[in-house]
Parts: structure tokens; sequence; C-alpha cells
């Protein structure tokens, strides 16, 4: 008897349990979202993962080799254009450009003395040939002899190469002085370099050095971008080159604010795809920025390319797949009826349904992710 009492009450536990079950699957009816089916104005993006730059932007560095003396501004700084941000060390320099002009000052004495030697040689020669003159006369007249032609002839010749020589000397100092000043120029223009300023008015995004490091040519210093030219520069897949173009308007939603959009604008589309991900580069102006912001910082765009006008439109979160078939579950009084349907172009919340739906009828969706998975067809649904 007690066997048959332990074995009764086994299979009653058994019943409840599968009666339970029964119930959970079959009677208890899903907690579930219901939305109305709409007829209205579909936006339609395009969109893209990009980095936040800047448009106008400059590495600040160094044309000649030096030692920082000292670094005026620091990262989120603001800067003038023409602002002195950095200045290297010029004693080597202030001491160059002093022997340059000691050697411009003696090429110019040189010059001096060379003048007077041709005004000398000039002389010497008038005067050689105003004797030549008078003694070619005399010796027409039998007053002065062939011997003494022949001199004072030769001295003119002489007076003619000093002259010459002295001409020459004249043009070598002008050509040292030129040298000199050019010598002078440069270690001036090295000088100059040692002051470094801002090419534009802009703000300071990186610092690279300090003072007392010794730079090379080329040495990044700082970063300076013009914070009001904010360029994000999103990967577009390519299947959207055609139904792109500059001046469309767009969404940008940072990762750091997923719950903000800020405004932009197309302002250039990129005329080459990447090999390997096959997308482009889109340029999107920033109209509105972050109140904080990082250059680099990732962002998702959202372009508008066209508005599809009364169309058949469903949240995107409402649409399932159920047998290899896309569509929605539709609510029929208190049950949940499975409705495949065909869909069209996607915005980014809504989809448009170009058959197996009607405006004015009901949609549902699980309210949970259990809910989600209980939904079936034929399911008693409770709206929550």
């Amino acid at each position: 008897m007690r066997r048959w009492i332990k074995r009764l009450g086994f299979l009653l536990a058994l019943l409840t349990i599968a009666a339970f079950i029964a119930y959970q699957q079959l009677w208890r009816p899903v907690s579930v979202h219901v939305v109305e089916v709409a007829s209205g104005d579909l936006a339609l993006e395009v969109t893209g993962t990009g980095l936040l730059d800047a448009h106008l932007s400059a590495v600040i560095s160094t044309r000649i080799a030096g030692r920082i003396l000292s670094i005026d501004v620091d990262q989120n700084d603001t800067v003038a254009a023409g602002q002195v941000v950095c200045r290297l060390d010029d004693s080597d320099l202030l001491r160059q450009v002093e022997i340059g002009q000691a050697s411009v000052d003696v090429a110019g004495a040189a010059i001096d003395r060379a003048q007077t030697d041709v005004a000398r040689s000039t002389a010497v020669l008038e005067l050689a040939r105003r004797d030549a003159k008078r003694m070619q006369e005399a010796s027409q007249s039998g007053a002065a002899s062939v011997q003494e032609v022949d001199t004072i002839v030769q001295q003119v010749k002489i007076a003619q190469a000093d002259l010459a020589r002295a001409e020459a000397g004249l043009v070598e100092s002008r050509r040292q002085l030129a040298a000199a000043e050019r010598t002078l120029d440069f270690y001036r223009a090295q000088l100059d370099d040692t002051v470094i300023t801002s090419p534009f008015a802009g703000l300071v995004v990186r610092r690279d050095r300090d003072p007392g490091e010794v730079l090379v040519p080329g040495s990044s210093i700082l970063r300076i971008i013009a914070p009001d030219q904010l360029w994000l520069s999103a990967w577009v897949d390519e299947t959207a080159i055609a139904s792109l173009a500059p001046e469309q308007e767009a969404r940008i939603v940072f990762r750091s604010q997923p719950d903000h959009e800020y405004r932009g604008q197309v302002v250039r589309v990129g005329l080459e795809v990447d090999p390997e991900s096959r997308e482009f580069l889109v340029d999107i102006a920033l109209t509105e920025v972050p109140p904080r912001w990082a250059i680099g910082q990732r962002a998702e765009a959202y372009i508008q390319t066209r508005v599809l006008a009364d169309a058949v439109i469903v949240p995107a979160r409402f649409i399932a797949a159920r047998d290899g078939h896309m569509g929605v579950f539709v609510l029929s009084g208190d049950r949940a009826e499975w409705r495949p349907c065909e869909f069209g172009q996607r915005g980014r919340e809504y989809v448009e349904v170009r058959s197996g739906l009607q405006p004015g009828e009901r949609i549902v969706r699980g309210a949970d992710e259990a809910s989600s998975l209980a939904l079936r067809p034929g399911k008693r649904v409770v709206l929550r």
C-alpha cells in the first residue's frame, strides 16, 4: 500500500510540473509592447564611423637645430596668429651675427680702399697721357728724342695696367662684401628661427617637448588647430557613393554622449575606396560641437540622403525573423499573430513596409528578452 501511495504522489508531482509547464508555454500571456503602424515621411540615412579632426591644423617644429630655452604655451592654451610659442638658445647665433657683421664692415672698408686705388690710378693715367701728348708734340719739333717718347709711352701703359688692377680689386672687394652680406643675412635668418611663432590663431592640443631638450630640424614641439573648423572624417560603405553629395545634412553621435546628437554638413566626398574595407571617406563639418571634445574622438555619422514621403513605416526593433522570413507579430484580440512582410528602405529608427501591413494595425514585441523568446504565433499577450 505504501508503495502505491509513493507512486501516486510521484505521479501527481509530475502532472503538476507538466501542467505548470503547459500553462507557461500555452496559456500564460506574454508581456508585450505595442505600437500602431503609421504612415509618414521616412528620412533615409547613410551611416559611417569616423574620427574627429581639425580641418586647419599645424605641427609646430623647428627649422634649425638647437636647445629649447623656453616654451611659452601649454596644452589647452589658445594662441593668436604670430604669438611666440617657443624660443631656442640663441647665444651661438648672436656671436655668429657679430662675426658676420664684422666681416661686412671689413669688406666695406676694403671697397673704400679699392675705390681710392682706382681714383689714384685714374689720376696717374691721366697725367701720363698728358705727358705723352706733350712729348709727342715736342718730338715733332725736334725738342724730344725718340727714346724719351718711348719712355713716356711705356709709362702710359704701366698706368693703364695699374688702373685695370685697381678696378679688378674693386670688383673683388664688392663681391666679398656681397658674400659677407649674404652670410650675415643667413645668420640673421637663423637667429630669427630661434623665435618660433604660431602661424594662425588656434588652440594647442598637444605639447611634445620641454625646455632643455635639443631639437633637430623638423622636430615636433606643439600641435595647434583651429577649433572653429572641426571635421568628422567618416568611413562609409562604397554602396552609398551615388547617394552622397556636399551640403547634405548630417547627425553626429559621439560615443562619449550616445544620447545626444550634434549637427553637421557634408563638405567633401572622397574619390578613393579602400581596397580592403571597401569604404571611402566623407568629411563632415560640425556646425555644433560638444562642450568637451578631443581630437581623434570616435563618432557615428548619419547622413540624410533623401526623404521618402507618405510611406507605411514601423519601428525597426519590432521586426523579427521566423522560418527564414522577415515579419512582425500583429495584435489580434488578445493574441499575437505572425505576419510575413516585405520591407524596403531603412531610416535610423523606422523601416518602410512595402507589403503585409496597413496603417492603423497594431504590432507587438516582447517587453523584455524573456518575453521576446516566449512570443510565438497564437500566443496570448498582455500589454505592458
